[in-house]
């Protein structure tokens, strides 16, 4: 073969290899966007419930209530009689719900929106020995009856709290005892206020 011929082959192979090169990056790169597509998806399906209730008007942030918030708002419950229940709106990882249960005794509830928390708030209740005593519901608390409960608690933010007065004068039955904490009520007037900075409760009672 000659030298002419032996160059010839030379730059087709040179050739062959640089017109393959472009579709094997090609095939990296899709797998690459496909693998990192994937996975923001799946970023977006385990964040979505948490950044929801964020989107929209009025919502309640997960904000943990401290030791002494627990103390001030269990110490606020009124006992009527039974059937005494008390209901925690927005009631985040359920400690509130879980620790009426625990320490006085009460069938207690819970309403949030964020279902990963309901579902570690039951499993808390589990693990705490208040099962039974417990509920924790998946529901908008706007939507939900509050009417059947002696005892409200209210985790709420300022831009809400106008709002969810209403919600109490149309739907708390008389004699029932609500207790803000973090805000309290535009109009209402507590009956006592407990504590003061971030740990302050208002305690109101409906009478009619």
């Amino acid at each position: 073969m000659s030298t002419d011929e032996l160059s010839s082959l030379s730059s087709l192979a040179i050739q062959a290899n640089i017109g393959d090169s472009p579709p094997k990056r090609s095939l990296s790169g899709k797998i690459l966007i496909g693998v990192t597509g994937g996975i923001a998806v799946g970023l977006s399906i385990v964040c979505y419930p948490f950044v929801a209730p964020a989107l929209r008007k009025h919502c309640l942030p997960y904000v943990p209530a401290t030791a002494k918030q627990i103390d001030n708002v269990l110490t606020s419950v009124r006992r009527a009689g039974a059937p005494d229940k008390l209901l925690d709106i927005g009631s985040g990882d359920g400690r509130i719900v879980i620790a009426a249960a625990k320490r006085l005794q009460l069938e207690a509830h819970g309403v949030e929106l964020n279902p990963w928390l309901v579902y570690y708030s039951r499993l808390a209740a589990l693990k705490g020995g208040v099962f039974g005593q417990t509920k924790f519901y998946r529901k908008d608390l706007w939507k939900y009856d509050i009417s059947g409960y002696n005892n409200i608690v209210i985790f709420g933010v300022e831009q809400m709290m106008a709002d969810l007065e209403k919600k109490i004068e149309h739907e708390a039955k008389p004699d029932s005892t609500i207790i803000a904490c973090r805000f309290p009520f535009p109009t209402l007037q507590p009956t006592k206020t407990i504590d003061d900075g971030i740990n302050s409760v208002w305690v109101y009672r409906k009478f009619k």
